[in-house]
């Protein structure tokens, strides 16, 4: 799909991201995000730039727009201060996201939803983060090969029972990504923004580049895309990438602008 002229701006591929530079502001959170699969469509740009708020423009690659489905698990969650806690700090997640930069031209990620199965997370992230949390049930089976079976169904906002199911184990271990290819671009994202009711915020994270691996995917689905207005695209991802993780710092928001 082409992008809309006057709606978009590219990747800056000659410069590392934005935020990979570990922020002078305190941590005020750390988490270990293990097992992570990225789904990406690509889609059209005009129609992510109607779902944006004002000060925010949809980033491409090379002209290219993308929605992200990002199925994972959280684990060891907490505060600054204070232990994790068994039954709260391990959790499933399952985002929707997009790519994008702010008026300065400061690349990030846009969430549409991030749905959990931990509803004190997801109360906590809705408040402190402003971020579209939403409660699921959702359960995970590991084979002793390794392979996952990841599945959620909302309990929050109307769903129509849809239920989203994600089957995948890694493959071949990648090479470290430069900043002009397509895999930096979708997953070397180091800032986040979310819509507070005073204005727009960012908010950083601070990790080492994510190991990336092939994953070999033999069940997915697209309805997370109608769960949040989109359309489905009726085709299977344009690109599928797996990761085992990374141990990540949280800082606090900032006002953008």
């Amino acid at each position: 799909m082409t992008a809309a002229k006057g709606h978009t701006q590219s990747a800056d591929t000659r410069h590392p991201p934005a935020g990979r530079q570990r922020p002078p502001s305190h941590v005020v959170m750390y988490q270990q995000w293990r097992d992570l699969l990225f789904l990406h469509w690509e889609y059209s740009a005009k129609e992510i730039q109607a779902t944006l708020p004002e000060g925010l423009t949809v980033d491409t690659f090379e002209g290219r727009a993308y929605l992200g489905v990002v199925p994972f698990f959280m684990r060891n969650i907490r505060p600054r201060f204070l232990p994790a806690v068994p039954g709260i700090s391990n959790f499933l997640e399952l985002n929707l996201r997009t790519y994008v930069r702010d008026r300065a031209g400061v690349p990030g990620v846009w969430f549409y939803s991030l749905d959990a199965n931990q509803w004190l997370a997801v109360k906590i992230a809705r408040h402190l983060f402003h971020l579209p949390y939403e409660h699921a049930k959702m359960k995970s089976i590991r084979t002793r090969e390794g392979r996952i079976r990841f599945e959620s169904q909302r309990t929050g906002a109307p769903a129509d029972g849809r239920r989203c199911v994600f089957n995948y184990a890694s493959g071949a271990a990648l090479p470290a990504q430069s900043g002009g290819s397509l895999e930096f671009f979708l997953v070397e994202r180091y800032l986040l923004y979310s819509s507070a009711p005073n204005g727009l915020r960012r908010g950083a994270v601070h990790h080492e580049p994510y190991p990336l691996c092939h994953a070999e995917l033999t069940e997915w689905d697209e309805n997370l895309l109608p769960m949040n207005g989109f359309a489905p695209t009726g085709r299977p991802p344009d690109h599928v990438l797996m990761s085992r993780g990374v141990d990540v710092d949280i800082y606090p928001l900032e006002r953008v602008g």
